[in-house]
């Protein structure tokens, strides 16, 4: 999450702001069309211009002053700073022969330029994202340096610095690894998409579909707000952005219908966070698993869709459930949006989206089926006058492109150094050998460490890379004890998912927490209540892997339809509410039931119905004696 949102730059700063932004998305969308260069070039310019793109942002925001040229002292430091970062990120593409003849090796020279790289980097990202990934990177260089002094099984024999420089600034597993080459290659292309479906109204229409489809419900706009930020998913791709999106609508919605102010900012958190996860276009993370496990992306896909698919199923019941338990009645003076209007307006400009699943399932790569989908927006919003984009217009998306990447690239980037790190001292092994040993070599306390240590890793981080830092370090405990490499990855995706609604640093919760008006911590406390589900989720699917659509379509049929009567179960119990209130009797009962239907043995998910069903009939039965009685 930036540290300014929305910013609003004047004058030569907007200028060059939008410049720089329209090189980087070209300079992307010409990578996707013709092959992208050698990872070095690719990585660096990408980088080099996320960095200009922070210090111009900064210097428009500089106060003024006498200084030289004419300018403030602080304009003349984030210029000085904008220029030597973009040089020293860029120093591997500018002399890239020279750099990759010596096989990784740095020179005497090298060294003061790393440091720099490293110091701009972390300040670009301290400036962007917080501390809490900056502090994490200089822990792990701390660590490298001086491994003999950490105890137990963290220590190591400790490197120089030359060696940690060589590994961070030169290595493929530092800095320019993998995770910033899927921001400089797939992130991007997706992101410049989502921002073109925005701009041309697509965003919009998904809305006023959600806000149509919910309106003569109890608690309609909490549902609009679930039902918009799943579609909004698509678009958006991190859930600070869904929020800041869908709930300057929803949120006012909710408190007109009855919600109170927390309560609907929760919902807003908890609906946009699993915007990440709902196919077919994911969040940024979903895009580095497929490459970090080295599989087609509609594999991530299609293993996505069913969880997405409960988790939302869970939040529609729970807040269903809410406006029963309140007396909640439908908004009658609701300024229902006209949807035929909408679709006449934008609507064929989201077919792009079927364009862009239909390359996938083609065979495609990520890069050139999102590529198809820009040129279909391109081409589709030309046919009407309410879609058609003007030289601003086009502008204002690469703008919108750029700041969307902006803290992807800064995580991902400082997310090398500390997977550099942990390649270099072995980390990732060691981190895996403490979990099975703590757990005991019991799976489901290897699953609660794993989360835990998850969710105390992604505090105050983009999904992203929070996925990059438990995908290297817990993932792979999991895999030694034997979970499938899809279930592990998805499980850490689904906890670093879950950092964003989770106190004491909830980013989505906080970001809804501004809108609604209301304490951050208590909207992330309520938002952890509404998301209970989702973090429950992620255990059932590792010993339940046909709810990650592994098997037969009619086995994972019958546990997709077991699993929502489960989930369903458990949202009554959550809300102490089903055909009435619950006593906490009956709630436990159901709550114990509904694990069991989650069970991966049939014999269990038999008898949770069933008690489910009996609990359900004996409570109507008493209700109706009672009635009789008065």
């Amino acid at each position: 999450m930036s540290t300014i949102s929305n910013p609003q730059l004047d004058g030569m700063p907007r200028m060059a702001f939008a410049l720089v932004s329209i090189a980087l998305v070209s300079f992307s969308l010409y990578t996707a069309m013709f092959g992208v260069f050698p990872d070095m070039i690719q990585r660096g310019v990408h980088l080099s211009a996320v960095i200009a793109l922070v210090y111009i942002r900064f210097f428009g925001f500089s106060a003024p002053g006498a200084g030289p040229l004419g300018l403030g002292w602080s304009h003349a430091k984030f210029l000085v700073l904008g220029v030597v970062g973009v040089g020293v990120a860029g120093y591997q593409f500018l002399f890239y022969d020279d750099v990759t003849s010596r096989y990784g090796s740095i020179a005497s020279y090298e060294m003061p330029i790393a440091i720099l790289a490293i110091i701009l980097l972390l300040d670009a990202t301290r400036r962007t994202i917080g501390w809490s990934m900056v502090g994490l990177a200089v822990f792990f260089l701390i660590y490298a340096h001086f491994g003999r002094q950490f105890p137990g099984l963290l220590a190591h024999r400790g490197y120089d610095v030359v060696r940690i420089l060589e590994q961070v600034y030169l290595g493929a597993d530092g800095i320019y690894g993998t995770p910033l080459g899927v921001s400089a290659t797939f992130v991007i292309i997706i992101v410049v998409l989502g921002a073109l479906l925005e701009k041309t109204g697509a965003s919009g229409v998904l809305m006023d579909i959600a806000v149509a489809m919910t309106r003569k419900s109890r608690g309609g706009p909490a549902k609009a707000a679930v039902v918009g930020s799943s579609l909004m998913g698509m678009i958006s791709g991190t859930a600070v952005a869904n929020v800041l999106t869908t709930g300057t609508i929803s949120i006012p919605l909710m408190r007109r219908a009855g919600y109170r102010p927390a309560v609907a900012g929760a919902v807003e958190a908890v609906a946009s966070t699993g915007g990440q996860l709902m196919p077919p276009i994911m969040g940024a993370a979903a895009f580095l698993m497929a490459d970090i496990m080295e599989v087609p992306y509609l594999e991530i896909t299609k293993a996505a869709l069913l969880p997405a698919l409960l988790f939302y199923i869970a939040v529609f019941c729970s807040v269903h459930l809410e406006a029963l338990k309140s007396g909640l009645q439908p908004l009658d003076d609701i300024d229902v949006p006209n949807v035929g209007q909408s679709l006449r307006n934008s609507g064929h400009v989201l077919l792009a989206i079927p364009v862009f699943i239909g390359a996938l399932i083609s065979g495609y790569s990520v890069m050139y089926s999102s590529l198809a989908g820009i040129l279909c927006v391109l081409g589709l919003s030309v046919l009407r006058r309410s879609s058609r984009m003007s030289p601003r217009q086009l502008m204002a998306a690469a703008v919108s492109a750029s700041e969307a990447i902006l803290p992807v690239a800064l995580a991902t980037a400082t997310a090398g150094i500390i997977i550099g790190v942990v390649t270099l001292t072995g980390m990732g092994l060691k981190f895996s050998s403490f979990i099975i040993s703590i757990s005991g070599n019991n799976l489901v306390v290897a699953l609660v460490l794993t989360m835990a240590s998850s969710l105390i890793l992604g505090m105050g981080l983009p999904t992203a890379a929070a996925y990059i830092l438990v995908a290297t370090l817990t993932a792979p405990a999991l895999v030694t004890m034997g979970v499938d490499l899809m279930a592990a990855h998805m499980f850490v995706f689904y906890s670093a998912m879950l950092s964003s609604i989770t106190p004491p640093v909830a980013l989505a919760a906080f970001a809804a927490a501004a809108i609604c008006r209301e304490p951050p911590m208590r909207v992330a406390m309520i938002s952890v209540k509404y998301g209970f589900v989702a973090f429950l989720l992620p255990y059932f699917f590792v010993l339940e892997p046909r709810l990650l659509a592994v098997g037969s379509f009619g086995e994972i049929a019958g546990v997709f339809a077991m699993a929502i009567i489960g989930i369903i179960a458990l949202a009554c119990v959550l809300q102490g509410y089903a055909l009435g209130r619950l006593s906490w009797v009956m709630r436990i009962i159901l709550a114990v039931a509904s694990l069991s239907v989650l069970m991966p043995e049939m014999t269990f998910k038999f008898l949770g119905i069933a008690i489910i069903l009996a609990t359900l009939i004996a409570w109507k039965i008493g209700q109706t004696m009672k009635s009789g009685a008065a």
